[in-house]
């Protein structure tokens, strides 16, 4: 038990150590994510490292619950994983990259993850544990796992990210990326997938006019409880596809107006997709 206990930690910290914090996804949680990560490699344990953050941000969950990280045994079987964050605080973490990001998404947009966590668990309350998630529970996972904020000013590079233009958004209007247009990751899958990137990695972007860094967590939980009330999210088409990797700066690759002609990965869309309009 001891030596796979060991062989697991070691593991872990080796996986930790891997995470180049300098590539440009990666930034909005370089900082605290570093410390984080090299505290673990010395032996700390990573849910009392968490759990010491979330008690200094004062984090609670929709019920007021101050949030915890906890070991995974902890969640009682046969519960689902958001309906116990919901009734106890209590955040299930695992000694990977997985939970690892998720718990740093957590520290990072802790009020979008309360909305998310709220929106999840009130449809489980509702409906119980399906095979099938149904609409607005699908979009919310969606969204924890894979998301991408998309922050423009205007419609024209939204527009394009919907007609799938590639070509428009990221070579022609490329002097414009980061001044007119960014992106800033949400999803705790997609940011263990960019430990390793490839070419194919894509992302679902949710759309939001630009803002400063220091508002983006409660502008986000607004449009989150916002599009749940209003019914639009649901499912997989309230994102627009978004292949990581063709961001400008992202990879040294993309310098290249060729690396957008890969129609595998920048698609042209399907006729259905190009005449959808935003709700």
């Amino acid at each position: 038990m001891q030596a796979g206990a060991a062989a697991a930690g070691a593991s872990f910290a080796a996986a930790l150590a891997g995470i180049d914090w300098s590539r440009p996804w990666f930034q909005p949680f370089a900082a605290r994510g570093a410390a984080l990560a090299a505290a673990v490699q010395g032996g700390a344990d990573l849910r009392a490292l968490l759990d010491a953050e979330s008690g200094a941000l004062g984090l609670r969950n929709a019920r007021g619950l101050p949030l915890r990280f906890v070991p995974q045994q902890a969640l009682p079987e046969g519960r689902a994983y958001e309906a116990h964050i919901d009734a106890t605080g209590e955040v299930p973490t695992r000694n990977n990259l997985h939970d690892f990001f998720n718990a740093l998404v957590w520290l990072h947009f802790p009020q979008a993850k309360r909305v998310l966590n709220q929106i999840q668990a009130a449809v489980i309350a509702r409906e119980g544990v399906r095979t099938g998630r149904g609409g607005v529970r699908d979009a919310a996972t969606l969204f924890d796992e894979n998301a991408v904020l998309f922050l423009s000013e205007g419609e024209e590079f939204a527009e394009a990210l919907r007609g799938f233009a590639w070509q428009q958004l990221f070579v022609a209007q490329r002097h414009a990326w980061d001044t007119a247009c960014r992106v800033v990751p949400f999803g705790h899958a997609l940011l263990e997938k960019l430990v390793r990137p490839y070419k194919a990695v894509t992302a679902h972007a949710w759309t939001l006019p630009p803002l400063p860094d220091a508002a983006l967590d409660q502008a986000l939980a607004l449009s989150l409880e916002h599009a749940a009330a209003a019914g639009t999210l649901r499912g997989g088409r309230c994102f627009a596809p978004l292949p990581v990797m063709g961001i400008p700066a992202w990879c040294a690759d993309n310098a290249s107006p060729d690396f957008y002609a890969d129609t595998t990965v920048f698609r042209p869309g399907r006729l259905r997709d190009l005449r959808r309009q935003p709700d």
